[in-house]
């Protein structure tokens, strides 16, 4: 691990202006940076600790949920608001890590967790996310758990979280605040595909932090729910997951949310699966046909193919529970 200064701001403006310093990175629970400066995937001079800004507010209301970024995972996944009018957040955050971690991590360092990708996290590969022009090593080497969608010819390195796939289909608008002021993103914005830049993950500009998550209230939140598909029973990350929000009324369903985890290399929103389920019968036929559409414009690898079939299982597993 490189040596790093430590500094302790007493509020969001002054953390900003640390941040702005060259080499400079947040950190809040730690539970993902720490273990990529041991292992020198992530080299800062830096760090900026949030802790004493006294940001981990949890507010839920008829008009929505109010999320600081310090909030503790396990403290979200626990209250009853959240377990009530957004099941699906709940869910997936228990469905995330170890009891341990999520005691630690926050909501916003979640949102920022880097790609389990070993080529990524073993500096004796080459790895365009680290080093931009050094190589894909995964394109055509061990890639069982590498992405299918929003892959590049120089990354597919699958986004890790549950979260914020979570987040995708309850509209989680962000609150960035940064050097040029407080600005606001949807969530759907947030996180950027590789394409030629791998090593740009989001549309984080220098020196921003995120300082607030909202969703809106709405039926289709409160019918909601999350679907882990992994190796073993816990602390473990997605092969495929799929995260479902549905509004039904009479049988009819007036609007769907679906986004898939595990298969692309941000949090996957399904709208090919959303347009065969708006309008129709929440019936057998239908939620089977929708599933069936998941993956659209899907690039397999050698040793991931298998996700496609597995993609669609779970999604229809995932309606099925929620029209129930």
């Amino acid at each position: 691990m490189q040596a790093f200064t430590l500094t302790h701001p007493s509020n969001t403006k002054a953390a900003v202006t640390a941040a702005s310093q060259s080499g400079t990175k947040y950190i809040a629970g730690g539970t993902d940076l720490l273990q990529l400066a041991k292992d020198n995937v992530e080299t800062p001079t830096r760090l900026v600790d949030l802790e004493a800004l006294q940001m981990a507010g949890i507010h839920a209301s008829a008009q929505g949920l109010h999320l600081e970024p310090l909030a503790r995972m396990s403290d979200v996944a626990a209250h009853p608001d959240v377990v009530k009018g957004w099941p699906v957040l709940s869910q997936a955050l228990l469905a995330s890590a170890s009891p341990q971690i999520r005691n630690m991590a926050t909501m916003g360092g979640n949102l920022l967790q880097r790609t389990r990708c070993g080529y990524f996290r073993d500096t004796g590969f080459a790895c365009n996310k680290r080093i931009p022009g050094s190589g894909c090593p995964a394109i055509n080497g061990e890639n069982r758990m590498h992405a299918i969608l929003g892959v590049s010819d120089q990354c597919i390195a699958t986004y890790p979280g549950d979260m914020a796939v979570a987040m995708t289909v309850l509209d989680a608008q962000l609150e960035l605040t940064g050097p040029q002021g407080t600005r606001k993103v949807a969530i759907g914005d947030f996180h950027k595909v590789p394409g030629d830049t791998p090593h740009i993950e989001t549309v984080l500009q220098p020196g921003e932090m995120i300082t607030a998550i909202d969703m809106p209230a709405s039926a289709a939140a409160q019918r909601s729910h999350y679907l882990k598909v992994r190796d073993r029973a816990s602390f473990e990350f997605a092969i495929v997951s799929a995260a479902v929000a549905l509004q039904i009324d009479g049988g009819t369903i007036r609007s769907a949310r679906v986004a898939a985890g595990g298969v692309g290399t941000r949090p996957w929103r399904l709208p090919e699966v959303e347009a065969a389920l708006t309008g129709k019968q929440a019936d057998a036929a239908t939620l089977k046909q929708a599933a069936d559409q998941a993956g659209a414009g899907a690039k397999l690898a050698q040793m991931n193919a298998f996700k496609l079939v597995l993609l669609r299982r779970t999604v229809l597993r995932a309606l099925q529970t929620v029209s129930a």
